[in-house]
């Protein structure tokens, strides 16, 4: 199935991407992306983390999500739906959130793929990875956008109009945790300030996309 991938990259950088062992923090409208990317651009060893369950308000944006899925654990469904595509993918599911408290179940991964939309748990797991040696990339905001071409992949330090962004570098400073981690996120302005976030499928997709195709990327650099 990764022919005309091997002859894009090579067949040595494809046995790079099996070999690689990534953790996935979240399956929702960013992370259901970086999944699919990353199962269909061959890497093979992943293990996902979501405690959550479809519902009707996924449709409108998040990849794994069907009229006939509703009320199914996310990671079920993720691992069903990776299976159709490459059966043969160590594939490990986790209905778990995760924490502070449990952010070490991430010990021993190539890569810690931040999809997840609390700051509290994406600066434990960024102080994590850099404790630990381990490579991460983290998901800002993409509610409240509709245009596709605001997504930047980018470094935490140089992001603007994020709200989510200034929390996290007001806790990571405290930590005294440098900045250069990069992200990838919207560099317009939310549409609106309701408390009820809206959103599309374009933003997350794109930040989805380029979150995988950073990992790819790295993995074939080295």
């Amino acid at each position: 199935m990764f022919d005309r991938l091997i002859n894009l990259i090579g067949e040595d950088n494809l046995i790079k991407i099996k070999n690689a062992n990534i953790a996935l923090v979240g399956v929702g409208g960013v992370g259901g992306f970086v999944l699919e990317a990353l199962i269909r651009s061959g890497i093979n060893k992943i293990t996902i983390y979501d405690n959550d369950y479809i519902s009707l308000s996924n449709l409108n944006r998040q990849i794994i999500s069907n009229i006939d899925n509703i009320g199914q654990e996310k990671v079920n469904v993720a691992k069903k739906r990776m299976r159709k595509i490459n059966p043969d993918i160590k594939i490990k599911i986790c209905n778990t959130k995760i924490t502070s408290n449990n952010v070490n179940d991430l010990n021993g991964f190539n890569y810690i793929i931040d999809a997840t939309d609390d700051v509290l748990a994406k600066v434990a797991m960024i102080k994590y990875a850099k404790d630990n040696n381990i490579k991460i990339i983290s998901a800002l905001g993409t509610g409240k956008r509709l245009d596709p071409t605001s997504i930047e992949l980018t470094m935490l330090d140089k992001t603007y109009n994020d709200p989510l962004a200034k929390k996290m570098r007001n806790l990571l400073g405290k930590e005294n945790i440098k900045l250069n981690i990069p992200v990838v996120y919207a560099s317009n302005k939310p549409l609106n300030n309701d408390v009820i976030i809206s959103s599309s499928i374009f933003p997350p997709a794109v930040a989805g996309i380029y979150m995988a195709y950073y990992v790819i990327n790295d993995i074939i650099k080295e």
